[in-house]
């Protein structure tokens, strides 16, 4: 009888030494899943978010007639900004740091802007009629943007309808922007989806 007590306890600790190990790879089999589940859908989380503070960005540099000088390139990686291109002052690069960083959902801003003063550069006097008909000849030429209504006051550019997305709209934003004479670009564009089926495949062509 003592033997058999003695033999059954040690089939026991077996089954617990041989079940443990088993339960541990299981657990940590579904913890390895489950990180790589969460891990992909931040990946995916991430890569939408950066699109969408990039265009945001552009937006609000676009419509401040503070920034002056050459265009200003806007890159995002995981909420972190950078800005690199020429502007005219010190001030309008403070500015623009100031301006990305008040961007919701921006962390970070690594300010690479350089400063070249515009010197003996002509002011452009421009008339506000003028001023529309350039910026509504770039926007015709791309198939998201043709339909943007265009209007200006005192150099002031105001785009108002619907586009198919936020990175449409920012673009709206760019092409009015580089057109001489306007000092900032207001952007009340609202975004369709539907916008980019009727647009369909017709070719896109960028102003210069």
């Amino acid at each position: 009888m003592h033997c058999s007590r003695i033999l059954g306890a040690v089939v026991c600790a077996s089954v617990v030494i041989v079940v443990a190990p088993t339960y541990v790879m299981a657990q940590s089999t579904t913890d390895k899943i489950e990180q790589k589940a969460k891990g992909a859908a931040q990946g995916a989380k991430t890569g939408i978010s950066d699109s969408w503070l990039t265009a945001k960005t552009k937006i609000a540099l676009f419509g401040d007639d503070r920034i002056k000088g050459g265009p200003v390139s806007v890159e995002t990686v995981n909420g972190a900004v950078s800005l690199r291109g020429k502007v005219d002052s010190g001030d309008a690069k403070t500015a623009a740091a100031s301006i990305a960083q008040a961007v919701d959902g921006v962390k970070s801003v690594r300010n690479d802007l350089q400063v070249v003063p515009g010197g003996d550069r002509k002011a452009i006097d421009a008339s506000d009629t003028d001023i529309t008909r350039q910026v509504e000849g770039r926007l015709a030429k791309n198939a998201q943007l043709k339909k943007v209504d265009v209007r200006t006051d005192g150099g002031a550019v105001i785009l108002t309808g619907a586009v198919s997305s936020i990175g449409a709209s920012a673009r709206a934003s760019e092409l009015a922007r580089g057109v001489p004479g306007v000092r900032m670009v207001k952007n009340e564009l609202t975004y369709d989806p539907a916008k980019r089926d009727a647009a369909g495949s017709a070719p896109t062509t960028v102003g210069k």
